[in-house]
């Protein structure tokens, strides 16, 4: 299904949980983020709990055993492995972080089905010290968009996915969180949103279905996301075998009817009978 893109959000849509609150739990500095987070925006506060980790003697090893670690619904592999067995596009994006992605996504053995991860940019200094970037720059310029956290607007990721792909695919959207609402709304007629039922995107949808021009179809765990993906994709499918029978329907006529013209054009003129 070349024609298809599936696009992922990663937190509460492939994990099971928020990926940043995973690791700073289970590292135990829950009281620390809870203080430090009313005074700064989430990405900054995740840049500085990654310093006061590594201040108080923990590792990216420690990272890595907390991530490899992070609840997923046993059916979610499945649904992303059939999605790329059966020849789809996967993309994320994610207001996550690229050193979190993607050592999930290798523990699970998934990384190699993922063509593009945009999120926010990560990567461990010189100190062995874990730092994590906004994918947009907010301290230099706003991304314009009132509906998005300063760091990403996931709406202009897609617009840039759709300029790629120059309308020639269709996209599925899978997400959860608010920061999911905008990119709904970039989705065309022919595209798929999936909101996970009863969280915020679900929500902001049911508030007002009719701004989304895609089809939607909700999902509540990842039995039903794997059913309702793959069922999207088969009808896809089918769809596109239909369009294509009847496009080489029409050619075949055409060319009789063709071959048929070109017969009449050659065909000798009737000698008269002598009389």
């Amino acid at each position: 299904m070349a024609d298809i893109v599936v696009i992922f959000d990663f937190d509460k849509t492939i994990i099971d949980c928020d990926s940043d609150n995973w690791v700073v739990d289970e590292l135990g500095f829950t009281e620390l983020f809870n203080q430090l987070l009313p005074t700064m925006p989430w990405n900054s506060l995740m840049d500085k709990m990654m310093e006061e980790i590594h201040a108080e003697g923990k590792t990216i090893a420690d990272i890595v055993e907390v991530l490899k670690r992070t609840p997923i619904h046993p059916w979610i592999v499945p649904a992303i492995k059939s999605a790329y067995a059966l020849g789809c596009e996967l993309r994320v994006v994610s207001d996550a972080n690229t050193f979190f992605i993607d050592t999930i996504l290798e523990h699970l053995g998934l990384r190699e089905c993922f063509l593009e991860i945009n999120t926010n940019p990560s990567f461990v200094d010189d100190e062995e010290k874990l730092r994590i970037f906004p994918h947009h720059d907010f301290t230099k310029s706003s991304h314009g968009c009132s509906l998005c956290p300063p760091n990403m607007c996931k709406g202009m990721v897609i617009e840039r996915i759709q300029a790629l792909l120059e309308g020639k695919k269709r996209i599925i959207y899978l997400g959860d969180g608010s920061g999911d609402y905008c990119p709904s709304l970039k989705l065309g007629e022919t595209d798929y949103m999936m909101p996970r039922k009863n969280f915020p995107v679900w929500d902001l949808i049911c508030r007002n279905p009719v701004l989304i021009k895609a089809e939607i179809h909700e999902w509540s765990d990842g039995e039903e996301l794997e059913k309702v993906l793959l069922g999207i994709i088969n009808t896809v499918a089918v769809e596109e075998d239909e369009d294509k029978y009847s496009q080489l329907a029409s050619a075949v006529v055409d060319c009789k009817m063709q071959t048929i013209s070109a017969s009449t054009n050659v065909l000798p003129q009737a000698l008269p009978v002598p009389q």
